[in-house]
């Protein structure tokens, strides 16, 4: 029973209640939205945990497929250091960018670096042309220099790039109408596992290598350079791809680590936010209970 002292504070409590439904009616609104809040964001933090395994996965054979790639890539390097091959600077010389790039995202912001990196070589040399692998690469490249864009290729990066698909890809650019006296393969270069940076590549054209300080050396028939032309282009290509694949996983597997830490970070927020809610609804269901009854005995 209430003492006769405590009947006024609890018919004031009475009287204020009696205004109270809507905001009685909010706050159960307010915890169920909340709940509904907590179980969207479990939900994308195990789907984001899940493609973190995924991509620490698939991070492992793209790593294995890059130092295969490098073998390629870097002895034709070789060769043309040895050679001291080198572009003219004199005269009209046609230059042919290539991005090397993928389709996929959630990635940060691997592909954004090389559109930015790409459209600073385009901003000393507007008359290059593009050759763009990769939607999110030509989604980037359209808005700014879609007039240079020549070929651009999709569906490469699904798997790991092979040398195949690197040999397609030059032999498309084989057959462009255009004659470049280089090509620069704009890629990520894997500096860890927590880092990259774009990178260019440098490839040369059959009178390019000929014209060489020391390519005599070699002693190579002028009928095969041709062929070692465009051998060296796929090496390339296969190392580009392939090294700028094992940064995209990389790059996956860090932001949805990310990802999944802020979603962690969320739900205890929004745990905190509905023990606190529902507290407060049982706390008005117990004043309304004891204000009832206090109105009973009058």
């Amino acid at each position: 029973m209430l003492s006769r002292a405590a009947r006024p504070a609890v018919r004031a409590g009475a009287a204020a209640s009696t205004h109270s439904v809507a905001p009685n009616a909010a706050t159960f609104a307010t915890l169920r939205e909340i709940e509904d809040r907590l179980k969207s964001i479990r939900n994308i933090e195990k789907i984001t945990n899940t493609m973190k395994i995924v991509a620490s996965t698939k991070l492992n054979r793209a790593t294995r497929a890059m130092q295969d790639s490098r073998a390629y890539g870097q002895t034709s390097n070789t060769v043309f250091k040895e050679a001291e091959t080198k572009v003219a600077e004199e005269g009209d010389k046609k230059t042919l960018i290539v991005i090397a790039s993928s389709d996929k995202g959630l990635c940060g912001g691997i592909h954004s670096g090389l559109g930015k990196h790409t459209r600073r070589m385009l901003a000393a040399n507007p008359s290059a042309d593009l050759v763009v692998i990769g939607e999110k690469a030509k989604a980037q490249m359209a808005r700014s220099n879609s007039s240079n864009i020549k070929i651009n290729f999709t569906g490469i990066g699904k798997a790991i790039p092979t040398f195949a698909d690197a040999s397609l890809i030059a032999d498309q650019i084989a057959a462009l109408p255009e004659k470049y006296d280089s090509v620069q393969i704009v890629y990520n270069k894997f500096v860890n596992a927590q880092s990259y940076e774009a990178t260019v590549i440098d490839a040369y054209s059959v009178e390019t290598i000929l014209s060489s300080a020391n390519f005599a050396a070699f002693e190579i028939d002028d009928a095969e350079l041709p062929n070692l032309q465009e051998y060296a282009l796929t090496n390339s290509l296969y190392w580009a791809l392939a090294e700028g694949h094992a940064c995209e996983q990389s790059a996956r597997r860090n932001a949805m680590d990310n990802a999944s830490k802020n979603a962690g970070d969320m739900i205890t927020k929004y745990q905190i936010l509905f023990n606190r809610t529902r507290q407060a609804v049982i706390t008005n269901e117990l004043v309304e209970i004891i204000t009832g009854a206090a109105a009973s005995e009058e």
